[in-house]
Protein backbone atom coordinates (compact mmCIF):
# COMPACT_ATOMS: atom_id res chain seq x y z
CA UNK A 1 0.00 0.00 0.00
CA UNK A 2 1.33 3.40 -1.00
CA UNK A 3 1.23 6.25 1.55
CA UNK A 4 1.02 9.75 0.08
CA UNK A 5 0.97 13.14 1.77
CA UNK A 6 1.35 15.55 -1.17
CA UNK A 7 -1.24 16.56 -3.75
CA UNK A 8 1.28 16.35 -6.57
CA UNK A 9 2.22 12.81 -5.59
CA UNK A 10 -1.32 11.45 -5.42
CA UNK A 11 -2.08 13.03 -8.80
CA UNK A 12 1.01 11.33 -10.23
CA UNK A 13 -0.03 8.00 -8.71
CA UNK A 14 -3.58 8.18 -10.12
CA UNK A 15 -2.33 9.33 -13.53
CA UNK A 16 0.00 6.34 -13.64
CA UNK A 17 -2.82 3.94 -12.73
CA UNK A 18 -5.10 5.36 -15.41
CA UNK A 19 -2.35 5.17 -18.03
CA UNK A 20 -2.26 1.45 -17.23
CA UNK A 21 -5.98 1.25 -17.97
CA UNK A 22 -7.03 1.01 -14.32
CA UNK A 23 -10.24 2.51 -12.95
CA UNK A 24 -9.93 4.36 -9.65
CA UNK A 25 -12.28 4.10 -6.69
CA UNK A 26 -12.14 6.67 -3.92
CA UNK A 27 -13.14 6.48 -0.26
CA UNK A 28 -12.90 9.85 1.52
CA UNK A 29 -12.71 9.57 5.33
CA UNK A 30 -11.65 11.53 8.39
CA UNK A 31 -9.82 8.50 9.72
CA UNK A 32 -10.02 6.54 12.96
CA UNK A 33 -11.30 3.74 10.77
CA UNK A 34 -13.94 1.21 11.78
CA UNK A 35 -15.90 -1.48 9.97
CA UNK A 36 -18.23 1.13 8.48
CA UNK A 37 -15.33 2.80 6.67
CA UNK A 38 -13.88 -0.53 5.65
CA UNK A 39 -17.21 -1.62 4.15
CA UNK A 40 -16.90 1.39 1.82
CA UNK A 41 -13.57 -0.02 0.66
CA UNK A 42 -15.33 -3.28 -0.23
CA UNK A 43 -17.84 -1.38 -2.38
CA UNK A 44 -15.05 0.60 -4.06
CA UNK A 45 -13.14 -2.60 -4.82
CA UNK A 46 -16.27 -4.05 -6.42
CA UNK A 47 -16.54 -1.09 -8.81
CA UNK A 48 -12.92 -0.12 -9.52
CA UNK A 49 -9.50 -1.66 -10.08
CA UNK A 50 -7.59 0.56 -7.65
CA UNK A 51 -8.81 2.04 -4.36
CA UNK A 52 -7.52 5.33 -2.97
CA UNK A 53 -8.57 6.34 0.55
CA UNK A 54 -8.14 9.84 1.92
CA UNK A 55 -7.70 10.43 5.64
CA UNK A 56 -8.17 14.10 6.43
CA UNK A 57 -9.90 15.67 9.41
CA UNK A 58 -11.33 18.64 7.55
CA UNK A 59 -11.33 21.77 9.75
CA UNK A 60 -13.76 23.70 7.55
CA UNK A 61 -16.70 21.42 8.35
CA UNK A 62 -16.38 21.90 12.11
CA UNK A 63 -18.06 24.81 13.86
CA UNK A 64 -16.26 26.96 16.47
CA UNK A 65 -17.71 24.96 19.39
CA UNK A 66 -17.42 21.53 17.79
CA UNK A 67 -14.96 18.70 18.35
CA UNK A 68 -12.22 19.26 15.75
CA UNK A 69 -9.39 19.14 18.30
CA UNK A 70 -10.79 16.10 20.14
CA UNK A 71 -11.78 14.15 17.02
CA UNK A 72 -10.01 10.77 17.36
CA UNK A 73 -6.89 10.25 15.26
CA UNK A 74 -4.52 7.28 14.89
CA UNK A 75 -2.83 7.15 11.51
CA UNK A 76 -0.73 4.04 12.27
CA UNK A 77 -3.84 2.07 13.19
CA UNK A 78 -5.66 3.41 10.13
CA UNK A 79 -2.81 2.40 7.82
CA UNK A 80 -2.85 -1.16 9.16
CA UNK A 81 -6.63 -1.54 8.82
CA UNK A 82 -6.69 -0.04 5.34
CA UNK A 83 -3.86 -2.20 4.07
CA UNK A 84 -5.47 -5.39 5.39
CA UNK A 85 -8.75 -4.45 3.67
CA UNK A 86 -7.08 -3.95 0.30
CA UNK A 87 -6.64 -0.19 -0.04
CA UNK A 88 -3.98 0.52 -2.67
CA UNK A 89 -3.05 4.05 -1.62
CA UNK A 90 -3.76 6.33 1.33
CA UNK A 91 -3.73 10.09 0.83
CA UNK A 92 -3.33 11.87 4.16
CA UNK A 93 -2.44 15.52 3.62
CA UNK A 94 -1.68 18.08 6.29
CA UNK A 95 -4.14 20.96 6.69
CA UNK A 96 -1.72 23.38 5.02
CA UNK A 97 -1.47 21.08 2.02
CA UNK A 98 -5.24 21.28 1.49
CA UNK A 99 -5.70 24.87 2.70
CA UNK A 100 -2.48 26.84 2.15
CA UNK A 101 -4.24 30.07 3.10
CA UNK A 102 -6.14 32.97 1.58
CA UNK A 103 -8.95 30.68 0.40
CA UNK A 104 -11.65 32.72 -1.34
CA UNK A 105 -13.57 29.97 -3.16
CA UNK A 106 -16.26 27.79 -1.62
CA UNK A 107 -18.69 25.26 -3.05
CA UNK A 108 -22.26 25.42 -1.74
CA UNK A 109 -25.41 23.40 -2.35
CA UNK A 110 -28.66 25.19 -1.54
CA UNK A 111 -31.89 24.03 0.09
CA UNK A 112 -31.07 20.45 1.11
CA UNK A 113 -28.19 21.73 3.25
CA UNK A 114 -30.51 23.93 5.32
CA UNK A 115 -32.35 21.11 7.11
CA UNK A 116 -31.44 18.32 9.55
CA UNK A 117 -27.72 18.67 10.41
CA UNK A 118 -27.43 21.75 8.23
CA UNK A 119 -30.01 23.60 10.32
CA UNK A 120 -27.92 23.16 13.46
CA UNK A 121 -24.36 23.23 12.10
CA UNK A 122 -23.89 26.52 10.30
CA UNK A 123 -21.29 26.26 7.55
CA UNK A 124 -20.88 22.51 7.97
CA UNK A 125 -21.98 21.48 4.51
CA UNK A 126 -20.10 24.34 2.84
CA UNK A 127 -16.99 22.78 4.37
CA UNK A 128 -18.02 19.28 3.27
CA UNK A 129 -18.85 20.17 -0.34
CA UNK A 130 -15.75 22.30 -0.71
CA UNK A 131 -13.33 19.68 0.60
CA UNK A 132 -15.00 16.89 -1.39
CA UNK A 133 -14.75 19.01 -4.55
CA UNK A 134 -11.07 19.61 -3.80
CA UNK A 135 -10.51 15.89 -3.20
CA UNK A 136 -12.33 14.95 -6.41
CA UNK A 137 -10.20 17.44 -8.34
CA UNK A 138 -7.05 16.05 -6.75
CA UNK A 139 -7.79 12.30 -7.00
CA UNK A 140 -10.03 12.39 -10.10
CA UNK A 141 -11.72 9.08 -9.26
CA UNK A 142 -14.05 7.15 -11.51
CA UNK A 143 -16.13 6.03 -8.52
CA UNK A 144 -16.48 7.49 -5.02
CA UNK A 145 -18.17 5.69 -2.12
CA UNK A 146 -20.05 7.32 0.76
CA UNK A 147 -22.01 5.77 3.63
CA UNK A 148 -25.73 5.91 4.28
CA UNK A 149 -24.98 6.72 7.91
CA UNK A 150 -24.32 10.29 6.72
CA UNK A 151 -27.45 10.16 4.57
CA UNK A 152 -27.82 13.93 4.22
CA UNK A 153 -24.18 14.23 3.22
CA UNK A 154 -24.67 11.49 0.61
CA UNK A 155 -27.68 13.34 -0.82
CA UNK A 156 -25.77 16.64 -0.88
CA UNK A 157 -22.72 15.15 -2.60
CA UNK A 158 -24.89 13.36 -5.17
CA UNK A 159 -26.72 16.62 -5.90
CA UNK A 160 -23.43 18.49 -6.24
CA UNK A 161 -21.95 15.92 -8.61
CA UNK A 162 -25.06 15.95 -10.80
CA UNK A 163 -25.40 19.75 -10.81
CA UNK A 164 -21.73 20.38 -11.63
CA UNK A 165 -21.41 17.52 -14.16
CA UNK A 166 -18.55 15.96 -12.23
CA UNK A 167 -17.27 12.82 -14.00
CA UNK A 168 -17.52 10.54 -10.97
CA UNK A 169 -20.10 7.88 -10.09
CA UNK A 170 -21.36 8.03 -6.51
CA UNK A 171 -22.08 4.78 -4.67
CA UNK A 172 -23.87 4.70 -1.31
CA UNK A 173 -23.05 1.85 1.08
CA UNK A 174 -25.45 0.71 3.85
CA UNK A 175 -24.98 1.51 7.53
CA UNK A 176 -22.82 -0.89 9.50
CA UNK A 177 -23.91 -1.39 13.10
CA UNK A 178 -22.39 -2.77 16.27
CA UNK A 179 -23.91 -5.99 17.62
CA UNK A 180 -26.08 -3.92 19.98
CA UNK A 181 -27.48 -1.85 17.10
CA UNK A 182 -25.43 1.32 17.59
CA UNK A 183 -24.39 2.79 14.26
CA UNK A 184 -20.63 2.62 13.89
CA UNK A 185 -18.93 5.99 14.30
CA UNK A 186 -15.42 7.20 15.03
CA UNK A 187 -16.95 9.22 17.87
CA UNK A 188 -18.26 6.09 19.65
CA UNK A 189 -14.89 5.61 21.36
CA UNK A 190 -15.54 8.80 23.34
CA UNK A 191 -18.63 7.33 25.00
CA UNK A 192 -18.37 5.90 28.50
CA UNK A 193 -19.99 2.51 29.09
CA UNK A 194 -23.03 4.20 30.64
CA UNK A 195 -23.31 6.72 27.81
CA UNK A 196 -23.07 3.98 25.24
CA UNK A 197 -26.01 2.16 26.80
CA UNK A 198 -28.03 5.37 26.77
CA UNK A 199 -27.06 6.04 23.14
CA UNK A 200 -28.83 2.83 22.11
CA UNK A 201 -32.12 4.71 22.42
CA UNK A 202 -31.35 6.26 19.01
CA UNK A 203 -31.18 3.05 17.00
CA UNK A 204 -33.89 1.45 19.14
CA UNK A 205 -36.24 4.34 18.31
CA UNK A 206 -35.51 4.07 14.59
CA UNK A 207 -36.17 0.32 14.59
CA UNK A 208 -39.41 0.91 16.50
CA UNK A 209 -40.55 3.41 13.88
CA UNK A 210 -39.68 0.99 11.10
CA UNK A 211 -41.62 -1.85 12.75
CA UNK A 212 -44.60 0.39 13.41
CA UNK A 213 -44.72 1.47 9.78
CA UNK A 214 -44.63 -2.16 8.67
CA UNK A 215 -47.70 -2.72 10.86
CA UNK A 216 -49.55 0.19 9.29
CA UNK A 217 -49.18 2.76 12.07
CA UNK A 218 -49.11 6.47 11.06
CA UNK A 219 -45.66 7.92 10.45
CA UNK A 220 -46.05 11.07 12.56
CA UNK A 221 -47.49 9.09 15.46
CA UNK A 222 -44.42 6.87 15.46
CA UNK A 223 -42.10 9.87 15.21
CA UNK A 224 -43.72 11.53 18.22
CA UNK A 225 -43.53 8.36 20.32
CA UNK A 226 -39.85 7.96 19.49
CA UNK A 227 -39.13 11.60 20.30
CA UNK A 228 -40.69 11.18 23.72
CA UNK A 229 -38.62 8.10 24.45
CA UNK A 230 -35.38 9.89 23.54
CA UNK A 231 -36.28 13.06 25.45
CA UNK A 232 -37.03 11.00 28.55
CA UNK A 233 -33.65 9.25 28.40
CA UNK A 234 -31.39 10.86 30.99
CA UNK A 235 -28.11 12.11 29.54
CA UNK A 236 -29.37 12.22 25.95
CA UNK A 237 -30.16 15.61 24.42
CA UNK A 238 -32.26 15.29 21.27
CA UNK A 239 -31.32 17.63 18.44
CA UNK A 240 -33.81 16.37 15.87
CA UNK A 241 -35.83 13.34 14.83
CA UNK A 242 -37.46 13.94 11.48
CA UNK A 243 -39.00 12.19 8.50
CA UNK A 244 -37.94 13.51 5.10
CA UNK A 245 -38.28 12.42 1.50
CA UNK A 246 -35.07 11.00 0.12
CA UNK A 247 -32.99 12.29 -1.51
CA UNK A 248 -35.02 15.52 -1.87
CA UNK A 249 -35.25 16.01 1.94
CA UNK A 250 -38.72 17.55 1.86
CA UNK A 251 -40.79 17.13 5.05
CA UNK A 252 -42.70 13.83 5.05
CA UNK A 253 -46.02 13.39 6.80
CA UNK A 254 -46.75 9.90 5.51
CA UNK A 255 -44.93 7.03 3.90
CA UNK A 256 -44.87 7.91 0.21
CA UNK A 257 -41.87 6.80 -1.82
CA UNK A 258 -38.42 6.70 -0.26
CA UNK A 259 -38.45 8.19 3.25
CA UNK A 260 -35.49 9.04 5.46
CA UNK A 261 -36.02 8.84 9.21
CA UNK A 262 -33.04 10.70 10.69
CA UNK A 263 -31.99 11.42 14.25
CA UNK A 264 -29.24 13.46 15.86
CA UNK A 265 -28.54 13.78 19.58
CA UNK A 266 -25.82 14.58 22.05
CA UNK A 267 -24.85 11.95 24.57
CA UNK A 268 -22.68 13.83 27.01
CA UNK A 269 -20.48 15.94 24.75
CA UNK A 270 -20.58 13.42 21.87
CA UNK A 271 -22.84 14.21 18.93
CA UNK A 272 -24.28 11.09 17.25
CA UNK A 273 -26.39 10.67 14.14
CA UNK A 274 -28.31 7.69 12.79
CA UNK A 275 -31.03 6.97 10.25
CA UNK A 276 -33.08 4.43 8.39
CA UNK A 277 -34.56 4.64 4.90
CA UNK A 278 -37.97 3.08 4.39
CA UNK A 279 -39.86 2.66 1.15
CA UNK A 280 -43.60 3.36 1.04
Amino acid sequence: MKKIAKISEVRKYVKNMKQKGKTVGFVPTMGYLHEGHLSLVDVAKAHADVVVMSIFVNPTQFGPNEDFDSYPRNIERDESLAQRRGVDAIFYPEVLEMYPGNDLTWVTVDKITNVLCGAKREGHFKGVTTVVTKLFNIVQPDVAVFGQKDAQQAAVITQMVNDLNMPVKIKIAPIVREKDGLAMSSRNVRLSDDQRQKALVLSRSLFSIENGLKNGRPLLEMINEAKNEIILTDGVELEYLEARSYPGLEPAIDLNGSCLIAVAARVGDVRLIDNIIVIG
